[in-house]
């Protein structure tokens, strides 16, 4: 059964959260002490994450929507005939 465009990008929206909030927690707790970065503050590391967010719920959205068309079965058929595998 394909996904709707609408059930790919909330997939694509939980599975971004879930990131981020690992992301944040793995940086601020755990990469700053360790390695003795400064920390920039929370509203720059908020807005920095935002950032890096919305780029990421765009690229994995447009994945789920290559793959979920099947056009990976395509990009397979081409990779086999130019390398003869």
């Amino acid at each position: 059964m394909k996904q709707s465009k609408r059930e790919s990008l909330v997939e694509s929206l939980f599975n971004q959260f879930t990131g981020v909030l690992t992301a944040f927690l793995v940086w601020r707790f755990i990469i700053i002490p360790i390695w003795n970065f400064p920390d920039p503050g929370i509203t720059q590391n908020i807005t920095i994450t935002l950032i890096f967010t919305v780029v990421s719920i765009l690229r994995s959205y447009v994945w789920r929507r290559f793959f979920n068309a099947g056009l990976h079965k395509i990009v397979h058929q081409y990779v086999k005939r130019v390398f003869m595998l």
